[in-house]
């Protein structure tokens, strides 16, 4: 898995990126908090629920249909949120499914069970750039855990760092135009 911290930059981006109007802060804040909740599944290992398990990690709290679930959830609160609840519902879907997305760019682990509880069958994808993290905060406190950050740093920051950058800069360019 790729570190809880890189996780929400991806909404965060996003968020960013989006119409403040379909997309506000404070839904950017739930999106990022969306974006971990998916690593919720290592409490499994407390209960001896088998890494390779459906239900472990990187099993369905990874999956396109958690996602879904997650995102159904968010379009029946977002009237008591007062945000908009299509925009609501895609953004907490793309939000979840990023983190199954990069976990799939890590180089190890045993997958992501992108279509559970339907396949158990495990991916990642051809590019796997991402160090994988190490499970447990002492594990992470090490060097290991400073090879990851850096990692992370160059194939979830920057990119985001740059597509946030653009749209500033296309944002700054298009006032200007109108002044």
């Amino acid at each position: 898995m790729a570190s809880i911290l890189f996780h929400p930059v991806v909404p965060l981006t996003l968020g960013y990126v989006a119409n403040r109007a379909d997309v506000p802060w404070r839904l950017i804040v739930i999106g990022m908090i969306c974006a971990i909740l998916p690593d919720f599944d290592v409490i499994g290992f407390k209960f001896h629920i088998d890494y390779h398990s459906t239900f472990g990690h990187r099993g369905f709290t990874h999956s396109v249909l958690f996602a879904a679930i997650i995102a159904a959830f968010g379009f029946l609160a977002a009237p008591t949120l007062k945000l908009k609840p299509l925009a609501t519902a895609v953004f907490i879907f793309i939000a979840t499914l990023s983190h199954g997305l990069i976990d799939a760019l890590t180089n190890g682990g045993l997958g992501v069970a992108f279509f559970a509880p339907f396949s158990n069958e495990r991916y990642f994808f051809p590019w796997q750039v991402i160090e994988v993290s190490p499970i447990g905060i002492r594990n992470f406190l090490s060097e290991r855990g400073l090879t990851v950050l850096n990692s992370e740093l160059i194939w979830i920051g920057l990119p985001c760092l740059f597509v946030a950058l653009t749209t500033y800069i296309y944002r700054q360019t298009k006032s200007n135009q109108h002044d």
